[in-house]
């Protein structure tokens, strides 16, 4: 017992340490043989951004940062609300890398699509080491799922993701259960109609240890993973095509290496917050702040508050 309470508390540090996850490293877009038959979402999708902005010179920098380049379709800013509106195909990362080469801090309030979507999650990963990230789930339609995701810390190469069963993380990521299968079948990859719901086949992580991806599922549904838990493993998975003994189970991907609680999250205009009630830290703060605990406080001079 006192061994899990130890790996608890372990891991209860470790996860308030993505309260300040930072998307500042070069971005790696993975294509790679072993992750074709996972079909990245090329129709864009709409990403609200609050962007640090006092002036009309700001928006211009912003419109010029964005505009024109590949996968971006539309821009809108507006300097009196420091709101930025994406329409894009690229990752929410990688809109946000293009924001802040700026010298402007972005923060994502929401994301949808060209339609009316039908709710939306976030996970919010940590685990081994200095591995940490933020996945969100969009569901555009009855059919179509977009997930869209940057992750951390990862070993060079190509790493399972799953969605677990359930969103336990009293013994880390060894408390989630195993892959959501609902329908009890046998493990697949994301493209197969034999798969387990919570199959979504590989991630590739660059020489810099990110993992930045965007793709669309047709067999998860937002409704259904809200309180479960998305895990990424240490190895590749096989999508069920390996001869180990564990390929048709978990695609024989290895330890679980970093986890997180899938919960609601704000659609597109539905986050309102600049400032928490709690403890006063801005919505800028709080970017480079913890979830909770010590640094978080706005009393804490240790931790500067955020300047252009």
């Amino acid at each position: 017992m006192a061994a899990a309470v130890g790996r608890y508390s372990w891991f209860v540090s470790v996860s308030r340490k993505v309260g300040s996850y930072l998307f500042n490293s070069s971005l790696f877009i993975a294509q790679a043989a072993t992750c074709t038959n996972k079909m990245d979402s090329v129709k864009p999708t709409k990403l609200e951004f609050a962007v640090q902005m006092t002036c009309e010179s700001c928006a211009v920098k912003v419109r010029a940062a964005l505009e024109g380049k590949p996968g971006v379709t539309s821009v809108s800013v507006d300097v009196g609300k420091e709101q930025v509106l994406v329409e894009s195909s690229l990752t929410s990362a990688e809109v946000q890398a293009l924001i802040e080469s700026t010298g402007r801090r972005a923060v994502l309030k929401g994301i949808g699509g060209s339609e009316q979507d039908l709710g939306s999650a976030v996970a919010m990963l940590a685990g081994v080491g200095n591995i940490q990230g933020v996945v969100r789930f969009l569901q555009l339609s009855e059919e179509r799922c977009l997930i869209d995701g940057t992750i951390d810390g990862l070993e060079p190469g190509p790493h399972g993701l799953h969605v677990h069963t359930l969103g336990d993380l009293t013994l880390g990521c060894l408390s989630c259960g195993e892959h959501y299968n609902p329908f009890g079948r046998q493990h697949g990859g994301p493209g197969d109609s034999e798969r387990h719901v919570g199959d979504l086949g590989n991630i590739v992580a660059g020489p810099d240890g990110r993992a930045s991806f965007r793709q669309e599922d047709r067999q998860l549904k937002v409704w259904d993973v809200i309180g479960r838990s998305l895990v990424v493993d240490a190895a590749e998975d096989d999508m069920g095509r390996g001869n180990h003994p564990l390929s048709k189970q978990t695609g024989n991907s290895g330890e679980r290496l970093a986890c997180g609680i899938i919960a609601r999250s704000a659609g597109l205009f539905q986050n309102p917050k600049q400032i928490c009630a709690c403890d006063g830290v801005t919505l800028w703060e709080e970017r480079d702040r913890p979830i909770a605990g010590e640094g978080r406080s706005k009393a804490n001079t240790e931790t500067p508050a955020a300047h252009l």
